[in-house]
């Protein structure tokens, strides 16, 4: 990308684990070996931070749990993830903010500027907004706060089936005016990766490399 990222009233937050073999995606093993599993989660974590570089924001962080790698483009913050359970991670992260703050994943490749549109444009941020994207498996791939309340998120039990719907229903029961953004499919399995490198932007890291590993994936 070429010139200064769009800027905007936003903060994008992207939480993230380092895409080390056997820490992250273990749930793709088998098809794919650890090794290849990792290369897919670092595939997706970069389209996320190269997609995000097109969407107008004002900063741009990664709250990060290990070390940076070349996987990363100029144009973000790296703050180290605090300890605890995911929802403690995610509230730390809404805590670095002032302002309106979008937060995303890892985990959707597919994710493209025109998908958070809605989110991130100005205007999108009426007081007392907050906007909410949905996965296919119950839980959550967005979350935005026009007031960051890390209190919004501690104490949500998380990697459930019913993650998503527990997060919703505390910005509801908050008074909040909550919008939906698309529901999508995050990577856990293999059949999960299948899938959303048929609906990733064809050129991109994760579906090139999905398409070239399951090549090799023993029939």
């Amino acid at each position: 990308m070429s010139g200064a990222p769009p800027t905007g009233p936003t903060t994008l937050l992207v939480i993230a684990k380092e895409p080390v073999p056997g820490r992250v995606k273990t749930r793709l093993t088998p098809p794919f070996t650890p090794f290849q599993a990792a290369r897919l989660a670092e595939a997706a974590l970069a389209d996320t931070l190269h997609a995000l570089l097109r969407v107008p924001g004002r900063r741009r962080v990664l709250a990060l749990d290990g070390e940076p790698g070349p996987w990363l483009p100029d144009g973000y913050d790296v703050v180290p993830q605090v300890t605890g359970g995911l929802d403690e991670r995610i509230a730390a992260a809404f805590a670095c903010c002032e302002g309106p703050a979008l937060l995303v994943g890892m985990d959707t490749p597919q994710l493209t500027p025109e998908l958070l549109a809605p989110a991130t444009a100005l205007g999108s941020w009426a007081p007392g907004r907050a906007w909410f994207g949905p996965a296919a498996d119950g839980g959550f791939w967005a979350l935005g706060l026009a007031e960051p309340d890390p209190g919004l998120v501690r104490g949500v039990p998380m990697s459930t089936p019913h993650t998503g719907a527990r997060q919703r229903r505390r910005l509801v029961d908050a008074g909040l005016a909550v919008a939906e953004l698309p529901r999508l499919r995050d990577v856990d399995t293999g059949a999960d990766a299948a899938e959303v490198a048929r609906l990733a932007p064809a050129d991109g890291r994760f579906a090139t490399l999905h398409a070239r590993l399951w090549e090799a994936v023993p029939r």
